[in-house]
């Protein structure tokens, strides 16, 4: 296989395991970035069954990004900080300073809370570049923007999640085409990467939108890889008529980045679900 030529969005694998990089470049014959998480990295197998002291998974961590970084040197990898409902700004900046300085190829993943974007505001102004995680509305993504203002294209993802928002019954491709045409007129330097994908038909729509990046499971870059990596044509449709229809008012950007009601039940359940599964790895003996 070989990079299709009229292929335009990034494709990234969503995964905490360096062998499914290779995997991924072996079938596609190309990958331009990965995207990792807490949840990820429980499920590489060289964490199964096993404890680990707070500094052992750090390094265990940071060892996997580097070796993905490597399979990858001109594409991008994710790093997700820890936050959960009490994380500060100021933890999460300092945690993702030490992260960026792992490979050179990073991008920090804050969540899409007040503390994040706080923290997104000053990582940018620092020559971080970073992802903004858990996005599940306009209000969030037109946050993000005005957070990150003077940061240059490339730099700054913003990342809706469209199978979690599925998964309530609502169309969440619909979230990814209204943030895309929001941003239509905008400079550009926040680009959408459709993420939490969960089928072919995730990826097809994404990329008839023209979503910058999409980010997808191992499975589904196969089932990708065995439709030949079709790009959808004019006549291709996505059709999902038992989900109810997401209503989008277009955001008003005029307005300062912490006057955004960001406030999302699921931004809230994705930050504990990414510590609970992190916090699982994690001796309770007290070692550091």
């Amino acid at each position: 296989m070989a990079r299709p030529d009229k292929l335009k969005t990034r494709i990234f694998l969503d995964s905490g395991d360096p062998a499914e990089t290779h995997e991924a470049i072996r079938l596609l014959g190309f990958l331009d970035g990965q995207t990792t998480n807490p949840t990820l990295i429980t499920k590489n197998p060289k964490t199964q069954g096993r404890k680990f002291t707070q500094k052992e998974i750090y390094n265990f961590y940071r060892d996997t990004v580097i070796e993905i970084s490597e399979l990858i040197p001109k594409g991008s990898v994710s790093i997700e900080t820890y936050a959960d409902e009490s994380t500060a700004s100021a933890a999460m900046l300092e945690q993702g300073t030490e992260m960026f300085s792992w490979i050179t190829n990073a991008h920090i993943k804050f969540p899409i809370t007040q503390a994040g974007l706080e923290a997104a505001n000053k990582a940018v102004k620092k020559g971080l570049r970073i992802n903004m995680t858990l996005c599940f509305n306009q209000e969030q993504a037109g946050a993000v923007y005005m957070a990150t203002q003077g940061a240059s294209r490339g730099s700054v993802f913003v990342s809706p999640f469209v199978g979690r928002l599925d998964d309530r019954g609502i169309n969440g491709m619909d979230l990814i085409a209204d943030i895309i045409r929001v941003f239509e007129f905008s400079d550009h330097h926040v680009e959408v990467l459709t993420a939490s994908v969960r089928n072919k038909d995730h990826l097809l729509y994404a990329l008839k939108l023209g979503s910058d990046i999409v980010t997808a499971p191992l499975n589904v870059l196969k089932e990708w890889v065995e439709n030949g990596l079709a790009i959808p044509g004019r006549d291709y449709q996505y059709r999902r008529d038992d989900l109810k229809r997401l209503s989008c008012d277009y955001t008003n950007f005029a307005r300062n980045w912490y006057d955004f009601n960001i406030t999302h039940e699921l931004t809230e359940a994705g930050i504990k679900k990414f510590s609970d599964d992190w916090n699982t790895l994690i001796l309770n003996d007290g070692s550091n």
